[in-house]
């Protein structure tokens, strides 16, 4: 029961985590139909600046709170990642709206390899250990341990999502998410600029990767500049696994991913002695991407237009 506990709580923070990066592919693709597959990478720059903030400033104001470096990490990195996405979108993906699928596509694959390496030149490719700058002091829940961290990862999951809902649902700019999702067309008729709409999307799911990549990088305490592939790629299977172009599908996808990974993994490791265990967590996020694709292709919340953003 100790194991379930602790995989529970493991599963749900890893789940917080590919529901934000989620929410930013769902976002994208439910207004131009675009997968966006260089969203892993603008995380990667999340966490990297965020990594490079808080030495500078451990340095230049040794004794600062880590609440507040943590946060003028995380503000900083929105507004790095923020302007990245939407020179990205400006430059590499609007030129392409018109033309066939497989364009953007493929030029999505290049912007990721080409923010890896930019990132390997500015950081350097060896791995860099994240600052600890919460408590290390665990709380125990029955059995299971959780730390200053994860509580911080999985309070701040919910106040971003909630706040992401009412924006969807209750803005102005929302509802011109929305309509644009419909019609860019019509939209445009009714005095709604597509253009600014999918470049404040783009900017929307920049900050929410953002905050995943400070998080990933707090709660694991490393960054590199490869480290956004396989959180990207997970979290595309969290928004296929939700329904793609689904806001809400992409939280449940993100949250059930994740605990079927981190659960998955413990009982795997519990049952071969450590033999194996989290280093083979990965196959389960993709073997629940084949089954999904191969039963229910529209994911577990289907593809609802009117909610699309």
């Amino acid at each position: 029961m100790d194991i379930l506990l602790q995989q529970i709580i493991n599963g749900l923070v890893l789940g917080s985590m590919y529901a934000l990066v989620a929410l930013g592919y769902t976002m994208v693709y439910g207004i131009i139909g675009l997968i966006n597959f260089a969203h892993g990478e603008v995380l990667m720059v999340g966490a990297l600046t965020s990594w490079s903030i808080i030495v500078t400033m451990q340095e230049a104001m040794p004794g600062t709170s880590g609440w507040i470096l943590l946060v003028i990490a995380i503000l900083i990195s929105f507004v790095v990642c923020g302007l990245l996405n939407f020179t990205i979108e400006k430059i590499a993906y609007r030129p392409l709206r018109n033309s066939p699928r497989l364009a953007p596509l493929i030029t999505a694959i290049g912007m990721s390899l080409l923010l890896q390496t930019l990132a390997m030149i500015i950081w350097k490719p060896n791995p860099k250990s994240f600052p600890s700058v919460l408590s290390r002091e665990p709380f125990e829940i029955g059995g299971a341990v959780i730390s200053v961290t994860q509580v911080f990862i999985l309070a701040a999951t919910v106040v971003t999502l909630a706040g992401l809902m009412f924006l969807v649902n209750r803005t102005k700019l929302g509802r011109a998410m929305r309509a644009t999702a419909e019609n860019p067309r019509v939209a445009g008729l009714m005095g709604i600029k597509p253009d600014v709409v999918i470049s404040a999307t783009f900017i929307i799911g920049a900050m929410l990767a953002a905050l995943a990549g400070v998080m990933w990088a707090a709660n694991y305490g490393t960054v590199q500049h490869s480290m956004g592939f396989m959180p990207g790629l997970k979290a595309f299977t969290a928004a296929v696994f939700g329904g793609i172009g689904n806001l809400a599908g992409a939280v449940v996808g993100g949250i059930a991913l994740g605990l079927i990974e981190g659960i998955g993994a413990g009982y795997l490791g519990a049952l071969t002695g450590g033999v194996l265990g989290s280093q083979y967590s990965d196959i389960f996020a993709f073997i629940v991407l084949i089954i999904v694709l191969t039963l229910r292709p529209s994911g577990l919340l289907g593809e609802r237009v009117a909610d699309r953003a």
